[in-house]
């Protein structure tokens, strides 16, 4: 972000941005406002003079520290207060997707991940499918599956994250059905055509369920307690909804639909796990039954 779009930052950004240093830095010094926003000196004092006529009770002074610091019991008006949200912005700084100027920390703490193997998606690519998804037209490539490589024809209509990999959800032109393809798998694309396809026929992606999330049933009281604290479970239980073409992704990548790993490697349970796949078919079905009724109609 220039300088000049941070001038023009609107002052309830910066009031944001006092409340976000109060709680997670502890302190705020006026430099603060006018290094982070490019503002002069005198305007940074009216922010932090209108911020205590507003907030005052988040506010105080510390003259040993020569700064601004939060009360005891500090209630933030314009910061929506989320860890994962700095957390989030922590790890796209490991990642490179911002940098160091894009947050508010005066030192950014020390901070490590474990080693990600990011798939790489060529931005041209990403741009012609785009383009696809907007004017609902077909375009073709070339795909590479795991037994081979051939000429495809899809028609985007969304994109996915499946935790690792970003999808385009599409018409796929010669099966005759909706399927995913892994963005890094296309390579060279082609033509676009126009074609006749409805995303409201694709149920699996518009149809959603609820995951039952609980500790494995293996786990001790101890461990179970611990699972329930890490993963935010309400009485014992964690209630999830996805789409149900996500539901698989999340089933594999949690090791769910695995029964031979130990409580301790799995942690968690599906509870209503037949449920979900017999609804995850039952979409498949009504997908194809509304194909076959639009093409007898055409």
């Amino acid at each position: 972000m220039s300088e000049e779009e941070r001038r023009h930052w609107p002052q309830s950004r910066r009031f944001e941005f006092i409340e976000w240093k109060l709680l997670w830095e502890g302190q705020l010094n006026r430099s603060d406002l006018e290094n982070t926003f490019d503002i002069s000196t005198p305007q940074a004092s009216v922010d932090l003079k209108q911020y205590r006529e507003i907030a005052g009770e988040n506010i105080a002074y510390n003259g040993t520290e020569k700064a601004f610091i939060p009360k005891r019991e500090i209630q933030p008006r314009f910061l929506t207060v989320s860890a994962d949200r700095l957390l989030l912005q922590l790890r796209a700084l490991l990642t490179g997707a911002l940098t160091p100027r894009d947050l508010w920390f005066r030192q950014i703490p020390s901070v490590a991940m474990a080693p990600d193997i990011a798939r790489h998606v060529d931005p041209a690519c990403l741009r012609r499918i785009l383009h696809a998804l907007r004017t609902r037209t077909a375009i073709d490539v070339r795909y590479q599956s795991l037994t081979n490589s051939r000429r495809r024809t899809i028609a985007p209509h969304a994109l996915a994250f499946d935790g690792y990999r970003w999808h385009v959800r599409a018409w796929a032109c010669d099966r005759g059905d909706f399927r995913d393809f892994v963005l890094s798998r296309i390579d060279e694309l082609g033509e676009t055509h126009t074609v006749d396809f409805d995303p409201n026929d694709d149920v699996e992606w518009n149809s959603k369920i609820i995951l039952e999330l609980v500790p494995h049933p293996g786990l001790t009281t101890e461990q179970s307690r611990a699972i329930q604290r890490d993963f935010s479970m309400q009485e014992g239980k964690r209630e999830i909804e996805t789409r149900l073409s996500m539901a698989y992704y999340f089933i594999t990548r949690m090791n769910l639909d695995l029964t031979d790993l130990s409580p301790e490697r799995v942690q968690i349970y599906l509870r209503n796990l037949t449920e979900v796949l017999a609804a995850i078919k039952g979409a498949k079905a009504e997908t194809q039954k509304r194909i076959a009724a639009r093409n007898k109609s055409v």
